[in-house]
């Protein structure tokens, strides 16, 4: 069986099982008797098991295993569990997620046996009493219980391969082995128990016989029981163990046999031939029903004929949802292209009809777009899920008391904006952990809980999605940044004075900008808020702080919702037209020349009790300026955060739902003034101004 095409299901899977361990081990933390979180992790780890073992994944397989039998004993109230247990239990979910990661670069979950964390595992599990218990009973248990299991196998018979196979292999010094193994009656996956029984029985021998046939075997056209011969160099309890090993196995019978007996019983066998075949005739046709009689079956009392919530949902690769949205931005371009032909034309009523179809087509174009969209917003909780297990190994590792706090995690993002915002999340994260939070006895002098508290919360505003991250920590000392910055030659003491607090922040995203008294592995490598900030703005969001020394900080990350097609003004500068995202936009203002105001030699104006520097594009693109100033000015209002800027515009166009077109490598454009670039309705391309850049 081929199981490379399940390889991309099997990544999925097990990240959502290594997730629901994590949650549910921190829950087991908290509450050490709950036996539905202990159920829910014994479930997680048998699944991840069989998983592994399908795939061929051993080592992954016998962690699981371990880690599974550790559980059955919680269940049965032999071990009790202990933080000791639960660090245990971390490092094996740490170990999984890199067997996991070696799978996802090479198809193959490596080297590693984690034999450190499988004994500490075992260490759990008590001398004799607590041994893992088999899961079969044997044969002649069996007989005992009431229940006789049939040798299956003796009634094979034997094709001339098989037969020359066998006697080949007897005469090169090989065991031959019959074996009938029966799967438990739950098994919902029977083929899947078959093959990791192949699987494991082939690391000791070669299968000469099947039966059913593999193919039969493969498709399930089996009962509770299946056979087949081995020829190994192993003993028989080696066979079986290695049988009995996989989970969801009755019991196995079976013994060695020489071949000259294995003839002797075919030869009888064939003899009594008819009246076998009668009885294989009746036996099929009782477990396999003709079409005919299938489809006059009455439905089973009790069943319902609704579809379970569980198909509700199917998996979609990224890929095949961006060449979607691909069909769906070329949609949106003929929709404009059409609309601007129907706006230059200025027919009667013969185009009346014309005109409707245009709308109709808008309507339609305008419901598409947000309904793929909907296809590929994604819940953040993917994403910030990893983040307590993280914070409560800051909490040991740093040796403070912490807690983190999590809302808004079913607030959605486009699924390439959430892809990426992980690793900006855990640098804020570990800068609250490590710089935020006093230590112990400075929080007890502030009279503050002995318990820090960090906050994650995210919610929808407008286009964007605002995510905050807050500690009841110390707070920025902004005198102290201030120095450092006087320190590093950034600025003069003259110029620090005239700084404002905002300004004094936002040293701390320069590059290498880093306030940490002594190097860890927590931070301190001058890697921190510099790559927040960058990651951040590629994603054409922004982030800001708020502080208050001896109280906290709180850091509030904006983004789009998506990176895809957005709702833009356009504007004309001299015969140039270019988009302004219309999320960034606060207003647009008439403003006569004779009320610009001058403040540091830079030009602004004064609206509405703000004073708003003014951002010439003109100058700022390098076109050529007017021959003569006019009267009055056009200026667009944007807003980043908490600030606000005037761009001069020569025209306004109006509103326009644009297609994002990435520039590529067709421009080397390291300034990131413009985001991109996009098609309009007569064909002409219009760059996409990025605001949070030219502010």
């Amino acid at each position: 069986m081929d199981v490379s095409q399940y390889l991309e299901i099997f990544i999925d899977e097990t990240a959502e099982h290594i997730q629901s361990l994590s949650d549910n081990i921190m829950e087991l933390e908290r509450e050490p008797e709950n036996e539905d979180t202990i159920n829910e992790i014994f479930r997680a780890a048998h699944s991840l098991k069989g998983m592994a073992g399908t795939m061929g994944f051993k080592r992954m397989q016998h962690l699981t295993h371990d880690m599974e039998n550790v559980f059955q004993e919680v269940r049965s109230g032999n071990v009790k569990v202990s933080s000791e247990m639960i660090d245990i239990l971390f490092q094996c979910l740490d170990a999984i997620e890199a067997y996991l990661e070696a799978v996802k670069t090479t198809s193959d979950e490596g080297t590693e046996d984690n034999e450190a964390i499988i004994a500490a595992l075992n260490r759990f599990l008590a001398v004799e009493e607590n041994k893992e218990q088999e899961k079969t009973v044997s044969a002649k248990e069996s007989v005992k219980a009431g229940k006789e299991y049939e040798k299956k196998y003796l009634d094979i018979s034997f094709s001339e391969n098989e037969k020359k196979a066998m006697r080949e292999a007897e005469e090169a010094g090989q065991n031959i082995y019959g074996l009938t193994v029966y799967v438990q009656k739950e098994c919902l996956l029977k083929a899947a128990r078959a093959f990791l029984v192949f699987k494991a029985v082939e690391e000791l021998g070669q299968i000469l016989v099947y039966s059913p046939s593999s193919q039969d075997i493969e498709d399930e056209r089996f009962d509770q029981e299946f056979s087949f011969f081995l020829a190994s160099e192993s003993d028989y309890e080696a066979v079986r163990r290695a049988v009995v090993h996989v989970s969801e196995i009755e019991t196995v019978v079976g013994e060695q046999l020489r071949y000259t007996a294995i003839e002797e019983h075919v030869r009888k066998t064939e003899a009594a031939a008819p009246a076998v075949q009668m009885e294989v005739s009746a036996a099929s046709s009782k477990a396999e029903p003709s079409a005919k009689e299938t489809k006059q079956q009455p439905a089973a009392k009790g069943k319902t004929t609704n579809k379970p919530v569980t198909n509700r949902t199917v998996r979609v690769d990224i890929e095949k949802l961006d060449a979607l949205m691909n069909q769906v931005s070329e949609l949106i371009i003929a929709k404009n292209s059409l609309v601007s032909i129907s706006a230059a034309d200025n027919g009667g009523a013969q185009n009346q009809t014309f005109h409707e179809q245009i709308e109709y087509l808008e309507r339609i174009t305008t419901n598409l777009h947000e309904s793929v969209m909907k296809v590929r917003m994604v819940p953040i909780e993917s994403v910030v899920n990893k983040f307590p297990r993280m914070i409560r190994d800051l909490s040991r590792k740093l040796n403070k008391k912490m807690e983190l706090y999590m809302t808004g995690e079913d607030t959605e993002l486009d699924r390439t904006v959430v892809d990426q915002i992980g690793d900006p999340l855990q640098h804020l994260l570990r800068n609250s952990a490590d710089h935020g939070l006093e230590n112990a006895q400075l929080r007890a002098k502030r009279g503050k809980p002995e318990v820090g508290t960090i906050r994650l919360n995210a919610f929808q505003e407008g286009n964007n999605v605002i995510i905050e991250v807050s500690d009841d920590g110390n707070g920025i000392d902004t005198e102290s940044v201030k120095a450092k910055a006087i320190d590093r030659g950034l600025v003069s003491p003259e110029q620090a004075e005239k700084l404002s607090q905002k300004e004094i922040i936002d040293f701390l995203f320069m590059p290498s900008f880093s306030m940490a008294k002594k190097i860890t592995d927590v931070s301190g490598r001058g890697v921190g808020l510099d790559v927040v900030k960058s990651n951040i703005e590629t994603l054409g969001g922004d982030v800001e702080v708020k502080s208050r020394l001896g109280e906290g900080t709180t850091f509030i990350v904006r983004l789009p919702l998506t990176l895809a097609i957005i709702q833009a003004l356009m504007v004309e500068i001299r015969d140039e037209k270019y988009a302004i995202a219309l999320g960034s936009i606060q207003n647009i203002e008439d403003i006569p020349v004779k009320d610009i105001k001058y403040v540091q030699a830079e030009e602004v104006i004064h609206l509405r009790g703000m004073v708003i520097p003014l951002i010439r594009l003109d100058q700022i693109l390098d076109i050529e300026p007017k021959e003569e100033e006019p009267e009055s000015l056009t200026v667009v209002i944007v807003k980043k955060g908490d600030k606000f800027a005037g761009l001069v515009v020569d025209n306004l166009m109006g509103q326009q739902e644009i297609v994002i077109k990435s520039l590529g490598k067709y421009i080397n454009n390291n300034n990131k003034l413009i985001s991109g670039a996009t098609i309009l309705g007569d064909g002409e391309v219009a760059l996409i101004l990025d605001v949070n850049t030219l502010m």
